[in-house]
């Protein structure tokens, strides 16, 4: 198959890049889809030596993931991509190049799976954890200073919180540290947001959401801006050795989900926008978390890393806490009541019920938002809530 870089042309928009899976087609059959290759291992000649020196067996040389990886690096602006099969497979690639007895600053209050393996792992590796509210500078400059991380790792915008931190604030921060400084970008994706541009060394992304978009595929990815650094390296090496890679299949729905990724982001990014503006002159709505509405906190900061709209993930806290959440969500009709975020079907979430004990109010429900009519969503949320 035929990547883009082959072939001279003058920059494309993401759309372009997107649409036309960065120029892969099958030069076998001159397919306009990319074929699927399933072979686990590869052909040797007379001599015993690789037929193609590219496949020798699929863990490392799986031509579906390197067209996944092209695109996702062109749509990313990164030097290399590497897919994983999951987005905590990513998460732990990347905590894995922490020597033991070393210390990670990670944001606090986001996605409660990628808090929870992290505060396990550094405990068994005592690797010293101090978690701390990122989108604060001053908290994270200070924590930074004082403990010199071998890592910093950020989510914007966060689950469920939706806070925004400055990222190339907090990568001048994290460098100033000695630090490598790790993006979960998964809210916002490529198309909106792109940490490398901003300083970031590393973007992590959940693909199994917007990436992929469909709800059918379980995948992770990491990007990076130099691909020579003894921890990309090392992640490289330890993916390939240990495994932790993706199979064909996985990898051409992931690319077919791609192909569409600018249309889905910015219809769901529209949606968000219209029901949060909904939700906040809501009568039974206290609090509407979403960075594109002007009075959020980040929303300056938004404003200047993000581009084409604020994503699909939009949390609010309903009045009457748990009880009254929970008679929203159960009376529901186009919202699935699912967890995972990033489709083109909208979901509801009550995050109390997921995680009690994380200080997450009991009336926030977090929304997936899909590409519906928005107005559809609307009337659903009105009968739901109620008057």
């Amino acid at each position: 198959m035929r990547p883009l870089a082959d072939t001279p042309k003058p920059p494309m928009h993401p759309a372009t890049i997107a649409a036309q899976a960065a120029g892969a087609i099958d030069t076998e059959t001159a397919g306009v889809v990319p074929a699927i290759h399933m072979a686990t291992t590869f052909m040797r000649d007379a001599e015993y030596a690789p037929m193609n020196a590219e496949n020798i067996y699929l863990r490392s040389h799986n031509e579906n993931t390197r067209v996944a990886e092209r695109l996702l690096s062109a749509l990313e602006g990164a030097a290399d991509t590497l897919l994983f099969p999951s987005g905590m497979a990513a998460v732990a690639a990347v905590f894995r190049t922490v020597p033991t007895g070393g210390a990670v600053v990670v944001q606090s209050q986001i996605y409660w799976g990628t808090t929870a393996w992290i505060r396990e792992f550094c405990a068994r590796r005592q690797i010293a954890l101090h978690e701390v509210e990122a989108s604060d500078e001053e908290a994270l400059a200070a924590v930074c200073a004082q403990h010199r991380p071998a890592l910093v790792w950020v989510e914007t915008p966060s689950n469920p919180w939706l806070r925004i931190t400055d990222i190339a604030g907090a990568a001048q921060i994290a460098h100033d540290a000695g630090a490598a400084l790790v993006v979960d970008s998964t809210a916002a994706s490529p198309v909106l947001s792109q940490p490398l541009a901003l300083g970031a060394d590393i973007v992590m992304h959940s693909a199994t959401k917007g990436i992929n978009g469909h709800s059918d595929v379980l995948a992770g990815s990491l990007s990076v801006s130099d691909v020579d650094s003894a921890m990309w390296q090392e992640i490289r090496a330890d993916r390939d050795m240990a495994g932790a890679v993706l199979g064909p299949m996985e990898a051409w729905l992931l690319t077919r989900g791609m192909r569409t990724l600018p249309l889905r982001m910015r219809e769901m990014s529209r949606n968000a926008m219209r029901l949060a503006q909904f939700l906040v002159d809501h009568p039974k709505v206290e609090t509407v978390l979403y960075p594109g509405l002007p009075d959020h906190p980040g929303h300056e900061i938004a404003l200047r890393q993000m581009s084409g709209g604020f994503g699909g993930l939009l949390s609010f806290v309903v009045d009457g806490g748990a009880e009254a959440a929970l008679h929203a969500v159960g009376r529901l009709q186009l919202f699935h009541r699912a967890t995972s975020l990033g489709g083109v079907e909208s979901l509801v979430e009550h995050r109390h019920t997921i995680e009690p004990h994380t200080g997450i109010p009991e009336g926030l429900l977090r929304l997936s938002v899909g590409i519906e009519d928005a107005d559809d969503l609307i009337a659903d949320l009105g009968q739901a809530l109620g008057q």
